[in-house]
């Protein structure tokens, strides 16, 4: 039995997406909007031309759209470091080849209604990533991650953190709370913090708002 309510969430989601992009397109952001993840991966491909490098850092949002098997069909060398059978010194060249990819392909913590883009990281290599490179940039982001304003994308960066600890079988405070308690763990995954206010004009930075929840 479908759900007579489904119609009015997606409108609503597919209203606040649109909203974003269009804040973010004065922000100079190439944005766009895709209502599904399928529609997001066709996005990616559309700027990802086959042959090229791709560096993934830690995203969920990008695997659960299955861009990195795309990608890699089409012959592209996808590089990314959460292949758990790396030792330590092919992680460590496989968070450079992110770095110097081609493209970098990522998505975020939060993006506000009025056009920044917030993330949180434990090593700093994802969000040193975002804020300086030479490669062009590629946000996919789901309408989940949209906040109010600053203070609220802060917020909900914070409380990523749990499923993100959990997918790595960590254990930190905020696991056993489900969210976060601002901890002093040494194993804790909230410690730089970016925000970006406006598109860094050194570089192409494509957004893609996607109409559906993805990531954490």
């Amino acid at each position: 039995m479908s759900n007579p309510f489904e119609g009015a969430r997606v409108k609503a989601k597919e209203a606040l997406a649109r909203t974003v992009v269009k804040v973010l397109k004065t922000k100079g952001y190439e944005a766009v909007y895709a209502p599904t993840k399928e529609a997001a991966l066709e996005e990616v491909l559309k700027l990802i031309p086959g042959g090229a490098s791709v560096g993934v850092p830690g995203t969920v949002t990008v695997r659960e759209i299955g861009a990195m098997e795309k990608l890699k069909e089409r012959g592209c060398a996808v590089y990314h470091h959460w292949d758990p059978s790396l030792t330590p010194e092919q992680r460590s060249q496989a968070l450079m080849d992110e770095y110097c990819a081609d493209y970098y392909l990522t998505s975020a913590n939060a993006v506000t209604r009025d056009g920044k883009i917030v993330s949180i990281d434990g090593n700093g290599n994802r969000v040193s990533g975002m804020a300086w490179g030479r490669s062009t940039i590629v946000f996919v982001i789901g309408v989940n991650k949209v906040a109010a304003d600053l203070e609220a994308a802060i917020e909900r960066s914070r409380h990523a953190a749990p499923p993100n600890v959990l997918r790595i079988s960590g254990d930190t405070p905020c696991v056993h709370t489900g969210h976060c308690v601002d901890c002093d763990s040494p194993a804790r995954v909230c410690r730089v913090l970016l925000i970006l206010e406006r598109a860094v004009p050194s570089r192409k930075t494509h957004v893609i708002m996607v109409g559906e929840d993805l990531g954490f």
